[in-house]
């Protein structure tokens, strides 16, 4: 069951019956498929400032590439399943007559040299776009405003949502908008491929779009006139996450021998997979995804939007949802203070971790090397020093901004200064605190400093997994669930599959850093005065926001 994740590489995971992981592989876009010449997998348009994007076809190339990786390793001919992780808010725009092709895939080609000319423009826009802020505001007004926006698509409009940036398409590149005869998402797109037909977008991914209402699961009228004439069309129909794509298409069962009866399970976002990877089922719990934008998630019952963060539905519980806050600035961020203060060496960022004590002596760093969208500030650094941050009797610590930090100051102020704005709009945003405990995933999982930090700034057990692309892991699992949901004929709870078994599989997750005990003095002490330098931090965000933020 192999699927693929996130936009700096291609990933596949495979999971036997017992769900464990019996083979993996990747394929890094700049270094494998250097002709595109992207830098992290994307494009930074110098003349439109805050306009990213990736090549389409070279998605479709690594999926080529990964698969014939794969080839030595598994038997496509047993895989019985599939199901993807897409980075959401991508979208993708097939052109019209693209269908023809799509659904006639001959063999003995290759996916790009059939599908390079399939799109309306080349260019898919991500999840790290930031230049439709007028779109949004266009959108926004039209429903009545932000909390009305959020209320009906779970979140405010943001820059990088799919609504927002079709309006602008439709808006500065008309003749694309009216050749596009399908818009889909980055998981829609790939779930196409596999089964040669336009794949539905997922309930949970076009959650992501500012397009769906949130409560009927259904595309909302007033936003689709909102945004673009005709659109509903374009888009196609919603399925929940568990639903069957379609059979695998007749061009890899000839061309790489999967069995003709193999299921494509709607593939989703790469969140939501994340969710499902973790196994995040009790309501206590968060999950931190260290990636290259940092995310905390969580799970709840009933949607309640608000002006920040995101509800979307649970895809793996049709009837929940999942709340997340989403940081466009994470590990590309922590590399670039990495490669300036700690000579491009994650030994040495670390020696600095373990040089300077908790709290940093009171200095707070706000890095943003990307537009920010949690809180909406532009790019640039801001330093300052809380100053009496250890005098007990002070309700009100003094604040003095600064120029710059020595090196480890500056290396532990990036680290502490992400988790406490992780906390302080968690904490706003109404999920629990102090978590039940928290589960930490993506590539800055495996750093042991960083886990401790989060303990002692949230206060609670650090958990981590087997693996820290829980996107694909996720997406494997759920490939798995909605095979079983297939044979039984309705949905069944995921749990089921794993259900007294979780430490079995490479499911399970391991105690990786404690927190301080109920008689731990000093631990709460620290954990008193990093909530002291968590509300000075929200303080001062608050008014950069009003001095200088996007919105």
């Amino acid at each position: 069951m192999p699927p693929m994740s996130r936009f700096r590489s291609l990933k596949a995971t495979v999971l036997n019956n017992e769900l464990i992981i019996v083979a993996s592989e990747i394929v890094n876009f700049d270094s494998e498929l250097p002709h595109y010449k992207t830098e992290d997998g994307v494009y930074r348009d110098p003349a439109d400032d805050g306009h990213i994007f990736s090549p389409t076809i070279m998605w479709i190339e690594a999926f080529e590439l990964l698969l014939e990786k794969l080839k030595p390793k598994i038997n496509f001919s047993k895989v019985v399943a599939i199901s993807g992780s897409g980075q959401q808010h991508g979208s993708v725009y097939w052109k019209k007559g693209s269908h023809t092709v799509l659904s006639s895939l001959d063999p003995s080609k290759s996916l790009l040299s059939q599908l390079k000319d399939a799109f309306s423009t080349m260019d898919s826009p991500i999840w790290m776009d930031s230049s439709t802020t007028k779109q949004c505001r266009e959108i926004e007004n039209a429903v009545g405003g932000a909390l009305e926006l959020s209320k009906l698509t779970g979140s405010r409009a943001y820059e990088r949502f799919t609504g927002p940036q079709i309006r602008k398409i439709y808006q500065t590149a008309p003749n694309v908008y009216e050749d596009t005869e399908r818009i889909s998402l980055v998981s829609s797109f790939m779930a196409s491929i596999l089964v040669g037909n336009y794949a539905s977008i997922d309930e949970t991914d076009g959650a992501g779009m500012n397009l769906m209402d949130i409560n009927q699961r259904t595309w909302s009228k007033a936003v689709l006139e909102a945004t673009a004439p005709g659109l509903e069309e374009k888009l196609g129909k919603l399925a929940p996450a568990y639903a069957v794509a379609g059979r695998i298409a007749p061009y890899f069962v000839e061309r790489l021998q999967f069995d003709s009866n193999c299921l494509v399970i709607q593939w989703s976002g790469d969140n939501p997979n994340s969710l499902a990877g973790l196994t995040l089922n009790t309501p206590g719990d968060l999950a931190i995804s260290l990636g290259t934008s940092d995310t905390v998630f969580g799970i709840t019952a009933e949607a309640k939007p608000s002006l920040e963060g995101h509800v979307f539905p649970n895809p793996v519980e049709p009837d929940g949802y999942m709340v997340m806050l989403c940081y466009k600035n994470g590990s590309l961020t922590r590399e670039d203070v990495r490669n300036r203060c700690a000579e491009k060496s994650w030994d040495v960022f670390n020696s600095y971790l373990d040089k300077t004590p908790p709290l940093n002596g009171g200095k707070l760093g706000f890095y943003y090397k990307d537009h920010e969208i949690l809180p909406p500030l532009p790019v640039g650094f801001h330093r300052y020093i809380v100053e009496n941050l250890n005098d007990a009797t002070s309700d009100n610590p003094v604040v003095c901004e600064v120029e710059e930090f020595d090196p480890p100051s500056e290396v532990r102020a990036i680290v502490e200064g992400q988790l406490l704005s992780m906390r302080g709009h968690a904490e706003r945003f109404g999920m629990p605190y102090p978590p039940k405990r928290i589960i930490a995933t993506g590539g800055a999982s495996s750093n042991e400093r960083i886990l401790n930090s989060i303990s002692q700034i949230f206060g609670c057990h650090v958990f981590t997994v087997e693996r820290p692309d829980s996107a694909s892991l996720g997406a494997a699992l759920r490939a798995a669930h909605g095979w079983l949901c297939n044979e039984q004929g309705s949905f069944v709870p995921i749990s089921c599959m794993y259900q007294g078994n979780l430490e079995k599989t490479s499911l399970g997750a391991k105690l990786a850093a404690a927190a301080a005990t109920g008689e731990d003095a000093a631990g709460n002490e620290l954990l008193d005065k990093y909530t002291v330098l968590m509300r000075k931090r929200m303080e001062i965000e608050r008014r950069l926001v009003e001095k200088i933020g996007r919105v």
